[in-house]
């Protein structure tokens, strides 16, 4: 315990203190002191060449959202940690629990522009929820304890220790009894009882109910809570982008996605409630369409553990600062008897048979739902949909992870996600191209045991597909990588084919011959065409030992519908080609 280490010894001794078994990053000049320690511990800590800094923030982003552990991303001075900043942010928009670990030129030579200096701290300010400059070696078993509880408590999310060379090389004897003291970080977990009941009187009294799950019940394992809550009151729930896998597709209270991409009855119910109870999720504009008009007959009633996140985007009636899982715990052991409910709330089976007809009528009109629709077409993108769905019905032990789109649109309306939370991985809140292909990689390195899925777009497969190296040279097999290939930023070009009078500019796309390139990384290539030979291509793929890349060059102008125009209420959305 008194043994003399150099600084980045006790950066590796602080990391397996601290849990930590992988992480993903790229040495460099200021960070080799880390890595020539790291050789020792190799047997404790394992870590992932990535191929380029972005690749290895995601990595780290993907192995945390699908654990809930602290993801660990390391980067060299200069162009290594500003390679880092995409995946910080996008971690700090998912509230993501991420760990980014910087070297730094010397501390005699800060400020001078020394070689691949760069203020990282400065940077990053913004997009993380603390970062620190370490310039001595005696700071860091502190400084490591408390960087990594601040990213794993309250709301988690992003912190960067930058730190010089200096401090890596030279000695000390570490005190690794040290107590955290931090007097103005105190999360609230538990919620205010007069709140949680307050929320639980609206509730039973409520006639037309919805219960919006966010990315905060996956976070605080609630999904078990959730389901006997909703149950008991029998209310729908509806699950946001972040919140599939927190309310099984299948389970009869569960109405889909809501906002601008969600499922018309879903956001007609929202309009339409007269108490909407948002757990988890922060009500964000791609939600609520213009904030203004959104639930105008509602009650609201928002749990978060952020609470500068309450009444910042919707005007709330009751609100609740805890952990979701908590809070919902509290809400079941104020629960009325069964008996008082079932007399309360006696019309529930009344309002969602309305929420059922309402399905019914809308959703008989999307192309995804009419298969007339694509009559002509070769490979309409829905049929792609439609196979994975039969797969992963058969084969429930996966994880599905999905780049930025028109596809990740399509996975999130077409898929029935029912093999539980953490199981739909994705960029939301900054909504990363390239995103996915480096998270699978996270995802393959914490769960070898499923097989995960990677759906995603010509246009983002092409930002980080160097990662597929570092999959071979990992010795991962359980990666299987959909590309939807219509040859556009297909998203970008519904809005100009939408709204822009078809004027396509930037976003016609060329690429290679995506099953040659996949070959020539040593992965299986495969190309599909036609819609006949979609589900032989996915059970190839699912019977192949080894990372699989299927090219599914699809119909190239098909859009996601329904959809809410911009600044427009969700209850005005466009349901189909007529409509647009």
């Amino acid at each position: 315990m008194s043994e003399t280490r150099t600084g980045a010894q006790v950066m590796c001794e602080a990391l397996i203190r601290e849990g930590v078994d992988v992480m993903f990053g790229v040495p460099g000049g200021a960070i080799m002191p880390f890595y020539h320690a790291m050789w020792e511990y190799r047997e404790q800590l394992r870590h992932v060449l990535c191929r380029h800094e972005q690749g290895a923030g995601h990595a780290a982003e993907g192995y945390a959202r699908s654990t809930g552990r602290i993801g660990v991303c390391i980067g060299t001075s200069g162009p290594g940690v500003t390679n880092l900043v995409t995946p910080i942010a996008d971690a700090m928009m998912d509230s993501t629990p991420l760990l980014a670990i910087c070297g730094q030129v010397s501390s005699t030579v800060l400020g001078k522009d020394a070689f691949q200096e760069t203020d990282i701290t400065g940077i990053t300010m913004p997009i993380t929820k603390h970062n620190y400059l370490v310039k001595r070696a005696e700071d860091l078993p502190y400084v490591f304890k408390e960087a990594i509880h601040i990213a794993t408590t309250g709301r988690p999310g992003p912190v960067l220790i930058d730190i010089t060379k200096d401090a890596m090389q030279k000695s000390t004897v570490p005190d690794w009894d040290v107590k955290l003291n931090l007097p103005g970080y105190k999360p609230n977990y538990h919620g205010n009882r007069k709140q949680i009941r307050e929320a639980l009187k609206l509730l039973a009294h409520a006639k037309k109910p919805v219960i919006i799950s966010g990315n905060g019940v996956v976070m605080s394992g609630a999904s078990d809570e959730l389901r006997m809550f909703a149950e008991k009151l029998r209310i729908p729930v509806i699950t946001t982008l972040h919140g599939i896998g927190s309310l099984p597709e299948s389970h009869p209270l569960n109405i889909g996605m809501p906002g601008m991409h969600g499922w018309v009855h879903g956001n007609k119910a929202i309009q339409e409630c007269d108490v909407l109870f948002n757990i988890g999720g922060r009500f964000d504009d791609r939600v609520t369409g213009k904030a203004s008009t959104f639930a105008p007959n509602a009650k609201v009633i928002h749990v978060d553990i952020d609470p500068s996140e309450i009444g910042k985007n919707v005007k709330v009636a009751v609100p609740i600062v805890g952990d979701a899982r908590n809070v919902l715990l509290a809400l079941l052991e104020e629960m009325p008897a069964q008996e008082e409910l079932s007399e309360l709330h006696g019309n529930a089976s009344d309002w969602m048979e309305h929420i059922r007809d309402l399905q019914d009528k809308h959703q008989g009109k999307q192309q995804y739902k009419n298969r007339s629709a694509s009559a002509g077409m070769t490979l309409p993108p829905h049929d792609v949909f439609d196979a994975l769905n039969a797969t992963l019905a058969k084969n429930g032990n996966y994880v599905l992870v999905t780049d930025v789109g028109q596809h990740q649109m399509w996975a999130a309306q077409l898929l029935d996600f029912n093999a539980g939370p953490r199981t739909h991985i994705t960029s939301g809140g900054a909504a990363t191209m390239g995103f996915s292909v480096p998270a699978s990689l996270g995802v393959a390195v914490a769960h070898p045991e499923k097989t995960v899925w990677v759906v995603c777009g010509d246009g983002g497969f092409q930002m980080t597909n160097q990662e597929m190296a570092t999959i071979i040279q990992e010795g991962i097999k359980n990666i299987k990588v959909m590309i939807i290939n219509n040859g556009y930023l297909g998203m970008v070009r519904q809005w100009q084919e939408l709204f822009e009078g078809k004027r396509y500019s930037g976003t016609p796309l060329s690429g290679p011959n995506f099953a040659k390139l996949a070959e020539a990384y040593y992965w299986k290539g495969i190309t599909v065409e036609r819609s006949a030979d979609v589900q032989a291509a996915i059970d190839e793929a699912m019977a192949t030992d080894g990372p699989v890349l299927i090219d599914f060059q699809v119909e190239r102008e098909v859009n996601v519908f329904p959809m809410v125009p911009q600044n427009k209420s969700i209850g005005e959305m466009i349901v189909n080609e007529s409509e647009a």
